[in-house]
């Protein structure tokens, strides 16, 4: 199994309630894919460094966890879809 980190960032524009549920959705893909999130840093509201579609701050979390290769490209693939996410990144975590 390798590491992984994925950096999701949320629209401040939505409900507190619509925001963690989409962080537990994010978490609950994790597991559904034989992934084990083992941290979730929640960075809170920050200010992007750039517009996107209009939007100047977002909250960030930080999610890291164990899974197979093939695990980040199906979560990419639905958290693409998600109303709420602004943005996402997912890399390998080269430390060992």
């Amino acid at each position: 199994m390798n590491k992984y980190e994925l950096t999701v960032v949320v629209s401040a524009n939505v409900e507190e309630e619509v925001r963690l549920a989409s962080v537990e959705q994010i978490k609950e893909l994790i597991s559904r894919f034989a992934g084990t999130v083992t941290n979730v840093d929640d960075w809170g509201k920050k200010r992007l460094a750039y517009e996107i579609q209009k939007m100047k701050d977002g909250f960030y979390y930080f999610i890291r966890f164990d899974a197979e290769p093939t695990c980040p490209a199906e979560i990419e693939s639905r958290i693409r879809i998600m109303e709420p996410v602004i943005r996402f990144l997912c890399v390998r975590d080269e430390k060992k």
